[in-house]
């Protein structure tokens, strides 16, 4: 979203402090001018109404309204105002402003000036500019810099002592990519305080064992916190040997980090006291707070003090660094420490995981249970592990997103280096609404979600097994270079079903080269069966197996390997991977039929452990999701390319002129909807409307040639399903009985016919556009036509769309290998179709009003894409800025 003008946002400086945003009120005024006085000259970053006036007719303006041509945001840092930007649309250019930035010397070099640029920006921007413009004094360095980081484009021109800057509102990849680096290095320095805090206050630490508080603190002392411990209660002196205070205000060394656990109703007030005392985050364990005045007061102290919170209703926090050691949560016995990072809504799910994590030998680096997530969120841990070298793989539960497209971004910059995994939460799909179009109808909240998961590479499950066997696998395994999997097993039935469950999960087993083969026969007996999958048969050792698994190591058409093995008399076939001498280049799973628990650590010679499961179809669909992904980072990123022959400004005419007739918005009518396609040069066959059957042979006449006939009458949206669609109409008479027939079956719902030019005959798709206005825009592609719905092949993904998702989408049907992969026997062209879903994903990004879009058919022939049919539906919608830097609402 904008910056939200009047009510404002909380937002983060480079140093994790908390400052509102907000546009400055005629209370205000003189503020505005006591931070005017303060200023040095030195301090007058930019001076735009003269040397001495600027704040003053800031100030002055903001009692008045203008239209949109002025725009003011002010930067309060503990109730004072440190900064001031605002801008004037300028009389000769209407797409440009002139813009003004005063910082307080004493908060400069915070990011006070980027963080207030990039709000005015947002607000601009959705206003309509496309660049600012300023006059900057040229020893002015400290201006220029804020200008050149902020990562939007850029360009100053010399003028004597001054210079001449422009500055693009483009919100391109770099702009981007700034703006998601400072915001992580901001919020990392906030979360310090909750992660790596160097004193630690619990509010309500009971002395009945048996109470919440009491075994935070229990756990704290147990797990060694390195900093001060102290704890709040009015009756004790002391709690499981902490020190105790009366009341927060009492605690002579302000902490860093409280954990309140006291009832609910005390809640507001034990934040409100750790507010002011200056305590910079709260962990709130309570619960029954929220859509209560209860959870209201506590998100009041929160923003009045610019604090961090996380919670309430939450287990608790932790950190297993040895240079903290903090285990605040109430779950029973010591975090066991590790390399997985985990954040969590529900409670119950992240103390199970680590009882999990704990029975396999592994751990967490850190843990945040977010409850009712007032604050902290999935997206603020993202950040934190991107630059903690102590974990190695991130693992999310979430039942919600607040801003799904920022955890996009953020969750695909950490997933390039770490594996990021997610339980998919439960969802009923009842409640979809019957939706008019087809794309409509397939943009399930399912479908928008593993859609968001896929393009940010987050490796997602359904279950909470099916997690723990991945992580086992990612924890104890390299990445396979390929999906080719080789199957080795001394019991025939295990291996089989390995291989099954392999092709099952999209994996192929690998055939084997003849050299491979030739190695096996020499060290099998005959009855064995050296070709994938592997039999060894029973009768071999474990150091025979071994030598199996070696040669299958060193095959280069194999990237991966199931181990399966039971044991016999003459041993145990799965020893051979934990005697291997050197850590394996490839995953070796290990399958071991009988054994109780699902998944095992065997520990291993020369490597920490190897996965070991119960089942072969387990360890057969942790191996695809963990080649998925290795494939997912092989690739590359992807780039948003420059489309040639875009007609922005007249697309959004063409919307506006229709909301300004029609406020609500509604289905485009067949001239406007080919009018906003060719604004994004999006073909569409060529269409005369005809009111009557005189008309429509106007129109045969002027095609020329076949025509094809079609109703266009209210309350029909899928012309075919309702018999208003006549094929090859060749002549008069027969445009004149069609007309007819349209006529009769319509009645007076009809409101005109169109004529379009019979086109060759081609592969009917489908390409379409759901918007969500959390999620954003959806671009579904498929197989269309009027079966679309019975074949249901379709694939789907959020903008904004890259050229590499535009051709993944492509190759992603179950149809795609026969109409465009080495299976076809005449493979269809590729590029207009990914030309198509960039320019319809650009359409839907640029105009965020489009909430449904449908071309179906898309015709698809050896010379190009056609679309036959179009609907677009409109509503207002105010544009967003899911990227801007501001914490939670």
């Amino acid at each position: 979203m904008t910056a939200t003008i009047g009510a404002g946002v909380r937002a983060l400086l480079a140093d994790g402090r908390v400052v509102q945003v907000r546009e400055p009120r005629p209370e205000d005024e003189a503020e505005m001018l006591d931070l005017h006085a303060r200023l040095s000259e030195r301090d007058h970053y930019l001076r735009f109404f003269g040397p001495t006036s600027g704040l003053d007719l800031v100030a002055r303006r903001i009692t008045r309204a203008d239209g949109g041509s002025h725009a003011a945001l002010g930067a309060w840092l503990d109730g004072v105002l440190i900064g001031v930007a605002n801008y004037e649309v300028l009389r000769t250019d209407l797409a440009a402003a002139e813009i003004a930035l005063v910082v307080d010397g004493t908060a400069q070099a915070h990011g006070v000036g980027t963080l207030l640029l990039e709000h005015l920006a947002s607000v601009g921007r959705a206003r309509g500019l496309r660049r600012f413009v300023a006059e900057v004094l040229a020893e002015n360095h400290r201006m220029i810099k804020v200008f050149v980081d902020a990562g939007l484009g850029y360009r100053a021109s010399f003028d004597g002592p001054e210079r001449h800057v422009e500055i693009s509102l483009e919100p391109d990849e770099r702009y981007l990519d700034a703006v998601a680096e400072r915001e992580r290095v901001a919020d990392v320095a906030s979360l310090g305080a909750v992660l790596r805090p160097e004193s630690v206050v619990v509010v309500g630490a009971g002395r009945r064992p048996g109470s919440v508080g009491n075994a935070v603190l229990r756990n704290l002392r147990a797990a060694g916190f390195t900093g001060i411990l102290t704890a709040v209660n009015p009756h004790a002196d002391h709690v499981a040997g902490v020190p105790c205070w009366p009341s927060v205000a009492d605690i002579p060394e302000v902490p860093d980090l409280a954990v309140i656990c006291v009832p609910a109703a005390a809640v507001p007030d034990a934040v409100e006291q750790c507010g002011r005392h200056g305590i910079r985050a709260a962990v709130v364990i309570s619960a029954g707070l929220s859509g209560s005045e209860l959870g209201t007061g506590v998100l009041d102290a929160v923003r009045r003090h610019g604090m961090r919170l996380v919670g309430p209703n939450c287990v608790g926090v932790v950190n297993t660094d040895p240079a903290v050691y903090l285990d605040a949560t109430f779950a029973r016995g010591a975090a066991p420490a590790g390399r997985v990072g985990v954040v969590t809504q529900s409670g119950g799910v992240g103390i199970a995981l680590m009882e999990v994590l704990r029975q396999l030998g592994l751990g967490v680096s850190t843990l945040v249970s977010t409850g009712d997530k007032y604050d902290v969120s999935g997206n603020d841990l993202l950040l934190w592990w991107q630059g903690d070298p102590g974990t190695d793989l991130a693992v999310l539960y979430l039942e919600s997103f607040g801003n799904p497209r920022k955890f996009a971004r953020t969750a695909r910059n950490l997933a390039r280096t770490k594996p990021v995994l997610a339980v998919r939460p439960a969802g009923s799909e009842v409640a979809q609404r019957a939706a008019a179009s087809h794309t409509a109808s397939a943009a399930t909240p399912a479908v928008t979600r593993d859609a968001l998961f896929e393009q940010a590479g987050v490796i997602a499950v359904d279950t909470v097994s099916e997690l723990v066997d991945l992580i086992a696998a990612l924890s104890w395994h390299p990445l396979p270079a390929g999906n080719r999997v080789a199957v080795l097993s001394n019991a025939g039935g295990s291996g089989v079903l390995a291989a099954d469950a392999c092709v099952h999960n999209g994996l192929i087993v690998a055939a084997l080269a003849p050299g491979t083969v030739a190695a096996l026969r020499r060290l099998l007996p005959e009855q064995a069966s050296v070709h994938n999958p592997v039999d060894t048969t029973a009768t071999v050792d474990a150091p025979t197996f071994a030598a199996c698994l070696d040669v299958l190591l060193r095959a280069a058409e194999v990237d991966a390997i199931i181990a399966a093995g039971v044991p016999t008399a003459l041993g145990d076939p799965v020893t051979a991977v934990a005697s291997l001498t050197e850590p394996p280049g490839k995953p070796v799973l290990v399958v071991r039929p009988g054994q109780l628990a699902s998944v095992t650590g065997l520990p291993g010679t020369a490597f920490p452990a190897a996965a070991c499961y119960a089942d072969p179809a387990a360890a057969a669909a942790a191996l695809a999701r963990v080649a998925r992904y290795a494939t997912w980072r092989r690739e590359p990123a992807g780039q948003l390319p420059d489309l040639a022959g875009l007609d922005v400004p007249g697309a959004i005419a063409l919307v506006r002129a229709r909301l300004a007739t029609d406020p609500a918005g509604g289905w485009l009518d067949p001239v406007d909807v080919t009018a906003l396609l060719d604004c994004f040069g999006i073909p569409m066959v060529r269409s005369i409307l005809a009111e009557d059957a005189a008309a429509a042979v106007g129109a045969w006449r002027s095609i020329g040639g076949p025509v094809v006939i079609k109703a266009i009458a209210d309350q029909v949206l899928h012309k075919s399903a309702a018999g208003g669609v006549i094929l090859d109409v060749r002549d008069e008479p027969a445009v004149r009985a069609a007309a007819g027939t349209l006529t009769h079956r319509f009645g007076t719902a009809l409101r005109a016919m169109q004529v379009q030019p019979m086109v060759p005959h081609g592969r009917e798709l489908i390409v379409g556009v759901s918007s969500d206005e959390l999620f954003g825009p959806l671009v579904v592609f498929g197989l269309g036509g009027t079966d679309t719905d019975l074949i249901a092949d379709r694939t789907a993904r959020l903008t904004p769309l890259s050229d590499a998702d535009a051709e993944r989408m492509v190759h992603a049907l179950r149809g795609s290998p026969t109409l465009f992969g080495p299976a076809a026997k005449n493979p269809l062209p590729t590029n207009d179709i990914t030309d198509i879903l960039l320019r319809v994903a650009r359409l839907a990004e640029l105009l965020p009003e489009v909430t449904e879009l449908d071309l179906n058919p898309l015709t698809l022939t050896g010379t190009g894409c056609l679309a036959l049919d179009a609907r677009i539906r409109i509503e207002p919608r105010h544009p967003t800025d899911p990227y801007l830097r501001r914490l939670r609402a």
